[in-house]
């Protein structure tokens, strides 16, 4: 069982901000290379944002400029800032190990998710 759960999603309009959060249960959070991934109706989930144990940071580009990935390792939570919103960040958001890392640290990250595991996610739906 993936040991994330995401929240903070909703329905805003464009140009509204939203905050999403991702709680970890499992203390492995602070040792993790974390990312943000997103599935658009009808379309394969992306990888957006990635975040290092430590707080380096990578964007897609076409979300660079709007989105804010953070971390806090104490809380074993992550953050994804969302703003000036677009009707084309609809889509149900996820959070889980950064699948860009070497597959030893997937392996050792196995319960945040990611591999083909995934939490239950949180829709975000931006209407114009």
């Amino acid at each position: 069982q993936v040991q994330v759960r995401e929240s903070g999603g909703g329905s805003v309009q464009t140009g509204g901000s939203l905050k999403l959060s991702c709680v970890a249960y499992n203390d492995v959070f602070s040792d993790c290379p974390m990312g943000w991934y997103r599935q658009p109706p009808g379309l394969e989930r992306e990888l957006i944002s990635t975040i290092s144990p430590i707080g380096a940071t990578s964007y897609a580009e076409h979300v660079k400029g709007r989105f804010i990935i953070s971390r806090d390792n104490i809380k074993n939570t992550m953050y994804l800032q969302i703003n000036n919103l677009k009707t084309e960040d609809t889509a149900t958001y996820y959070c889980a190990t950064d699948r860009t890392v070497p597959l030893r640290t997937r392996q050792y990250c196995a319960a945040l998710g990611g591999n083909g595991y995934w939490g239950q996610g949180t829709q975000v739906t931006v209407s114009s």
